[in-house]
């Protein structure tokens, strides 16, 4: 293993990662400790070499691009989804020729598939995931903490060759090459700020405007704060604590310390500021304060088109146990609504639901025409 912290020694390790058919990507981000999400840590191995990059220390990881996108070369991940992203986003590398062992194990109908009980399962070794809460931002990085890391990716070149195995033995390699291509050309831009995540808060479906318009206050604070100490929001003060108080619109700062669920050391140190954000909901005339969105109700009842999706989730039910795969996976609900909707009468109209695949048509498309003819 080898820690890359100057863009020396990546350099250095390109040659390596050039000369090898495949590559274990995974990486390690500060989102559950630090307010700006960013990739920490980037593992890399080979079947005989493992790299891992400090992207801290070395923030530009371009030159990667090209090799990551090479035609003829594998990149494996486990739950590629988010890595994916953070490479997009801040880096602005895509790969080529995906293997995702998370898919590949949904797809031979695995009831765990986390990585190390894949890894125990078909490797016989049990992984130790004592940093999975680890902040990934801190520096220096513990030994024992880059062996872990390390571990995410040195096990993934065989398993890749274990369950690929299992995939063509049992004939779906190709219906997992079809899901592969599909994350590879997802389109993985940052999505706009949401203006309204006050609203999302639990237990605050009650509260009246006035009451939203404290909370509203109290959160763009909270953020503006992690903001600038670079910590998750809930590590400033929690939203239990930020609803008590939008609940209790106290009149004056010493009644923030007097409300019922605020700890006597966050009043302390944030009774002015959180006070201040209250007085400025106070401040606020009527038609400034935020209201819920009306909810547009649910659409009239059809009761065709239910019996209709439940007859085809009982064909759906009924081939995922045949295939041994889970359910949801196979076809979620929306989906089986989609195809009752869609008044398909041959599986080239099954093409043409909303995000169905091929090998879904494949697996289970002559029992969905069969439901929608009856």
């Amino acid at each position: 293993m080898q820690y890359i912290r100057t863009e020396t020694e990546l350099d250095e390790s390109l040659a390596i990662l050039r000369s090898s058919d495949l590559i274990a990507l995974d990486t390690e981000a500060a989102g559950y400790h630090r307010y700006h999400d960013r990739m920490c840590l980037l593992q890399l191995s080979t079947r005989t070499d493992t790299f891992l990059v400090d992207t801290l220390a070395v923030p530009d990881i371009r030159a990667l691009g090209p090799v990551l996108a090479e035609e003829g070369r594998e990149v494996i991940l486990h739950d590629a989804e988010y890595d994916l992203r953070l490479l997009a986003r801040d880096h602005l590398v895509r790969i080529g020729n995906l293997f995702d062992t998370k898919i590949a194990a949904q797809l031979l109908g695995e009831p765990a598939i986390g990585l190390g009980a894949l890894v125990e399962k078909y490797l016989g070794h049990k992984m130790d995931k004592k940093h999975q809460r680890a902040d990934w931002a801190q520096r220096p990085l513990p030994q024992d903490m880059l062996e872990y890391a390390a571990e995410d990716t040195r096990h993934l070149p065989r398993l890749r060759d274990a369950l690929r195995a299992a995939l063509e033995e049992r004939g779906r390699w190709s219906w997992a090459e079809e899901e592969f291509r599909i994350r590879e050309d997802a389109d993985w831009s940052p999505a706009p700020p949401d203006l309204e995540t006050f609203l999302k808060i639990k237990n605050t479906r009650d509260l009246i405007p006035a009451q939203l318009a404290a909370l509203r206050e109290l959160h763009a604070w909270r953020e503006s704060v992690a903001s600038k100490r670079d910590v998750a929001p809930f590590r400033v003060v929690s939203n239990e604590i930020m609803v008590a108080l939008s609940r209790a619109l106290p009149a004056a700062e010493s009644g923030v310390a007097t409300t019922p669920g605020v700890p006597g050391s966050i009043a302390e140190r944030y009774g002015r500021e959180m006070f201040q954000a209250l007085a400025r909901a106070a401040a606020m005339t009527a038609d400034q304060h935020p209201q819920r969105p009306r909810s547009r109700g649910r659409p009239a009842p059809d009761p065709e088109l239910d019996k209709l999706v439940e007859r085809l989730k009982t064909a759906r039910d009924h081939s995922a146990e045949e295939l041994g795969l889970d359910r949801g996976f196979l076809m979620p609900r929306q989906q089986l609504e989609d195809v009752a909707k869609s008044g398909a009468k041959k599986p080239a109209d099954l093409g043409s639901v909303p995000d169905m695949r091929r090998w879904q048509i494949e697996a289970m498309g002559e029992q969905l025409l069969t439901v929608l003819k009856t």
